[in-house]
């Protein structure tokens, strides 16, 4: 008897690998700093803390999900992105709950794909896009984000020949691991381009709330037409300080919401009503705390971005995302550099061909931790450099 041969067509994600292995390491008192974990430290807010512990306190809410109204958490949902975008949305037949955005990364190419149909994946990208293709039966085919173009997609550069084949494409903006982001023209060209070539569009936007210097990200579905090529995902993770709730939404087009919720009714039985509720309070309440928040993000973003260009290291100043994306020195691979830096410096940054051929040559870098420990982690760095 033999396990499925499409798994030999991806590679497990190492995120989690990774943060064992830091554990073992500290365990041995070693005083890592773990700047490769996307899962910040802040915390939710206390309202959102409040709902949750009172829900939680109700033992009449611990029974499967779909005994409880579904309607007000979907009407939260289409409230945050009315008030954020200006976007109207259908509660009832343009948003679905995920389990966590990660759910629906896997799910929608289940949605989307048949066997052997072709989905446009970027290079560098969130590892998970392509597995899931593939897990899905689908075939990637790679477009490259390059630094002369600032990393955006360059649609005009995909060949005609391969975005006619292609069922659909994965833009995340503003963008993991590199930090790209884009304004009103991209997502202009973007929709005319998927209509032009019959492409399904998946926006994946969890970053939106964590900018900077003025800049606001724009959803994807505020441009005319795009309810018609596609659908945003998001969660509560980034925006709302709550990355192990794994509460997320997906939004947009009807066809593709009513294919997710056929598939969800057979692979999961709904989100746990307590959070539904906390998420009701987080996406109705008040949200000036997130300024605050993102000024210790761009602190951070700061501290690093200089450590690096004083040491002759190339590296733009992200808009948004709580990330950087930075050249390493010449006479490493990106995963030489980083493992050495982990065993000499007791440093962790992911290595940039983690997400792809075109990441080689960089490292990202997640302002996750205090910036006293950011700080400590550029001058380890130095030191390693000298």
């Amino acid at each position: 008897m033999k396990t499925a041969g499409k798994l030999n067509n991806f590679k497990a994600y190492a995120g989690p690998a990774m943060n064992q292995k830091i554990t073992l390491m500290r365990a041995e008192g070693r005083d890592v700093i773990n700047l490769g974990l996307g899962d910040p430290d802040t915390i939710p807010t206390e309202h959102q803390l409040r709902a949750l512990a009172e829900a939680v306190s109700n033992p009449n809410n611990h029974h499967y999900p779909s005994g409880y109204p579904i309607k007000p958490f979907y009407d939260a949902i289409a409230e945050w992105y009315k008030r954020r975008h200006g976007v109207e949305m259908d509660p009832e037949t343009e948003v679905i709950y995920c389990l966590g955005a990660a759910e629906a990364i896997f799910q929608i190419h289940n949605c989307l794909l048949d066997p052997g149909d072709v989905a446009l994946v970027s290079d560098p990208a969130y590892p998970s896009y392509e597995a899931g293709v593939k897990i899905a039966g689908g075939m990637v085919e790679f477009y490259p984000l390059l630094k002369e173009n600032n990393f955006l997609p360059d649609l005009d550069a995909i060949p005609a020949d391969i975005a006619k084949k292609a069922k659909m494409i994965w833009i995340n903006i503003p963008h993991n691991p590199t930090t790209a982001t884009a304004d009103d023209a991209f997502f202009i060209k973007l929709i005319e381009w998927a209509k032009e070539f019959d492409v399904w569009v998946v926006s994946d936007n969890p970053y939106m709330d964590i900018c900077f210097d003025g800049y606001r990200p724009p959803s994807f579905l505020k441009f005319p037409g795009a309810k018609e090529v596609g659908v945003e995902l998001n969660s509560m993770s980034k925006s709302f300080n709550s990355c192990g709730w794994r509460v997320g939404m997906l939004l947009g087009n009807k066809e593709i919401i009513s294919g997710m919720a056929k598939i969800k009714s057979q692979s999961d039985r709904g989100l746990y009503y307590p959070l539904q509720v906390a998420s009701i309070a987080a996406l109705t309440g008040p949200i000036d705390w997130m300024e605050e928040r993102n000024r210790r993000f761009a602190e951070r973003r700061d501290v690093v971005v200089k450590a690096w260009k004083e040491m002759g290291l190339e590296m733009l100043t992200p808009r948004a995302t709580f990330y950087c994306w930075g050249e390493i020195p010449q006479g490493y691979t990106s995963q030489e550099f980083s493992f050495k830096f982990l065993e000499d410096g007791n440093v962790w940054m992911i290595p940039g061909s983690a997400y792809g051929e075109k990441g080689e040559g960089y490292v990202r870098i997640a302002n996750a931790q205090p910036v006293e420990r950011i700080a400590e982690a550029m001058e380890r760095l130095e030191k390693f450099m000298s």
